[in-house]
């Protein structure tokens, strides 16, 4: 870490990043990685210039699901180059220990990686930058709000009861940290069959009456389908199909209302300083 950094007071713009936008959820297993990662590059494909932060410093999947494992440049000072895939830049600690090696650490060291993915990793100019949080309510997203302001945040959640209970704990977690939810999404909401019946497997439906009750707004489902699955699986995610696509779409929906909250918080700073 370059000198001085230690000494950093609060959390600090990035420049040239626009939006920090994290993604969150109150427990794992709900798609929470796959939906930052077809939200990234929904974002892209609509024009924009995005980053992503594979912040799940013990499960970094994001190198997989992007189709891209090798190591990152180092450069002068010891800045890093983010790996370009899909037209999206990113960085995980599983560019940096790939394979089934773990990641075995305590919280300092958390926090310093975070940092270095934030302000040593040369993300130029950005529109928006996805943080793909860990699941649950942990150090990670302290670290996070103590570096860079956000944007606001996204809580993903399937529709059953158990899940919900624990994206709840997020919303309240985000409340804590003062980080404004931008919205909820349903992920793995309903599976289409092939005789074209829906079948129901986690509550459809559950994720959209938590964001009424919280007052929030429900920023789209996403089907439970096995391409999914395997666009993450091979490096291809359903969001490079285009906002046309069957399965693909439903991220550019998700994506526009994430573009229109966070105009709408960016307007309401503007209207705040003037």
């Amino acid at each position: 870490m370059a000198a001085g950094h230690g000494m950093q007071q609060g959390p600090m713009p990035l420049p040239g990043v626009q939006h920090v936008v994290a993604v969150g959820s109150g427990k794992g297993g709900v798609g929470k990685t796959t939906v930052a990662v077809n939200l990234a590059v929904a974002l892209g494909k609509m024009g924009y210039k995005v980053g992503l932060v594979d912040a799940d410093i013990y499960g970094p999947n994001v190198p997989m699901m992007l189709g891209v494992t090798r190591q990152p440049n180092i450069m002068d000072e010891n800045r890093i180059e983010p790996i370009l895939s899909h037209g999206v830049k990113f960085i995980s600690v599983g560019l940096i220990s790939p394979g089934d090696k773990p990641m075995v650490m305590r919280g300092p060291m958390l926090h310093q990686i975070i940092r270095q993915f934030l302000q040593q990793v040369v993300w130029g100019e950005l529109d928006y930058l996805i943080v793909d949080l860990p699941p649950g309510t942990g150090d990670v997203v302290i670290s996070l709000v103590q570096t860079v302001p956000l944007t606001g945040a996204v809580v993903v959640s399937t529709g059953s009861s158990v899940a919900l209970q624990d994206a709840r704990k997020a919303l309240e977690m985000f409340h804590q940290v003062k980080v404004e939810v931008l919205g909820l999404i349903e992920n793995m909401s309903q599976m289409k069959m092939p005789d074209g019946s829906l079948l129901d497997v986690f509550g459809a439906g559950g994720t959209e009456r938590t964001a009424a009750q919280f007052g929030l707004a429900f920023l789209g489902a996403v089907d439970l389908d096995p391409k999914v699955r395997k666009g993450g699986d091979t490096g291809m995610p359903v969001a490079l199909a285009g906002r046309g696509s069957e399965l693909g779409g439903a991220f550019y929906e998700v994506a526009d209302k994430v573009v229109a909250a966070a105009d709408k918080i960016s307007n309401e700073d503007v209207l705040e300083i003037s």
